[in-house]
């Protein structure tokens, strides 16, 4: 393998847009929601982007995206260097099954009426020509390699924790041998204690099957542990990008640094002062013009809301779509 080829992203988006025509009552004209409005990202095998920000701002539109559960208005989505838009039915299909999806609640995304083996199996019987007997030993030395016994082949999901059938639900995503798992919000639902097993599971399978990981949350607490990248999304755009360690070390957008002032930090040198934001999230239907987060952002000029900022390269690589940031109007930070 050349050294392009091992750097190349497994998947990447280009200019993804996601608009939908939506009735605003009797006698007026159809409105647009800019669900995803220009969003580029990357990720490369093994490693995990993370896409955070408040509910909202695109996060969950994005995975529907991904893992092609629905079409982009606009843009391209390569996977392993082909744009799964541009294929026949046949290709898209045989490339869908390399990526997978591990939904929120372990609760609701497993069948009530089926056993485990049952939804184990279910890809398999749909896309591959395995016998039983085949599909039933890949479906035991999953439940093996998330941690569970044989014996929970043959049980219903309401006899398991929350823990355990989210256990289930990672086994069925890579039922397919996939090289991209999108995972929203895949431990909110669980204790707190819980996560951190789940969490670290999915790491171990990820450096033993050199899985690329999707990770959306809200949780940054979650995403520090877990992510090599981090992408800061605000009312369907990216407002910040870059690796954990300069999102979490100097975080440059007000938006950015919002969130992380409100996620606890154990060392006091990596706490912010509490930002309070004002206002609320304003409406994909009709967002503000200029900035989108121009009338919650203390550092906000006239320029803000006028016109429309682009992500900017910054000294340490990431890059950053404030004119606060652009003419160096924003303080340094100060510790709590």
């Amino acid at each position: 393998m050349t050294d392009t080829q091992s750097t190349r992203p497994i998947m990447q988006g280009l200019g993804l847009k996601q608009h939908y025509s939506v009735n605003q009552g009797m006698m007026k004209p159809k409105g647009t929601v800019k669900a995803l409005d220009g969003v580029n990202f990357s990720v490369e095998a093994g490693k995990t982007l993370a896409v955070v920000g408040e509910s909202g701002c695109g996060k969950s539109t994005l995975a529907r995206l991904l893992t092609m559960i629905e079409t982009p208005t606009e843009g391209a989505l390569e996977f392993d260097g082909q744009d799964l838009l541009k294929l026949d039915k046949a290709k898209r299909k045989e490339l869908r099954q390399r990526i997978q999806i591990i939904f929120q609640n372990p609760y609701g995304s497993l069948n009530p009426r089926k056993k485990v083996g049952t939804i184990l199996e279910e890809p398999l019987v749909i896309n591959t020509k395995l016998s039983k007997a085949e599909r039933k030993e890949k479906a035991i030395a999953l439940l093996q390699k998330v941690g569970l016994r044989p014996e929970h082949y043959d049980r219903y999901p309401h006899m398991f924790s929350g823990g355990q059938r989210q256990r289930i639900a990672i086994a069925r995503g890579l039922m397919m041998n996939p090289k991209v798992v999108v995972a929203d919000e895949p431990v909110s639902a669980l204790d707190v204690s819980v996560q951190a097993q789940v969490l670290n599971l999915m790491m171990d399978l990820q450096d033993e099957l050199g899985l690329a990981y999707v990770f959306i949350s809200h949780d940054l607490s979650v995403v520090e542990h877990i992510a090599d990248e981090v992408m800061v999304m605000y009312l369907g755009k990216v407002v910040e990008y870059g690796s954990t360690e300069q999102i979490f070390g100097n975080p440059q957008h007000p938006y950015t640094r919002a969130l992380l002032s409100s996620t606890p930090r154990i060392e006091p040198e990596k706490r912010i002062d509490k930002i309070r934001l004002t206002g609320e999230l304003p409406s994909p239907l009709n967002p503000p013009s200029g900035c989108a987060f121009h009338g919650r952002c203390q550092f906000a000029n006239e320029r803000c809301s006028a016109e429309t900022p682009v992500l900017t390269e910054q000294s340490d690589a990431s890059t950053v779509a404030c004119f606060g940031v652009d003419e160096g109007r924003l303080p340094y930070l100060v510790s709590a």
